[in-house]
């Protein structure tokens, strides 16, 4: 069973590097990071976290490096 509330974790971070006004630079290596340990975790609520951030070049950049994209069609 996957951990379904990570999402929480990571909206929580996410928000608050945009909140601060972080460099894309510091926000895409910080949660390039947080995913890929929320994934050794068993994350299975990634796409919940992607979707929230579609409009965010750099956040979708990061789910990326991490095997991460929103399905198309």
């Amino acid at each position: 069973m996957g951990w379904g509330s990570a999402y929480s974790l990571f909206n929580t971070v996410a928000d608050a590097l945009i909140e601060a006004n972080a460099t894309d630079e510091i926000k895409e290596k910080t949660l390039t990071t947080v995913i890929a340990r929320l994934q050794a975790e068993d994350w299975d609520t990634e796409l919940d976290s992607l979707q929230s951030y579609l409009d965010d070049p750099t956040i979708v950049r990061a789910f990326a490096a991490n095997d991460i994209t929103w399905p198309e069609g």
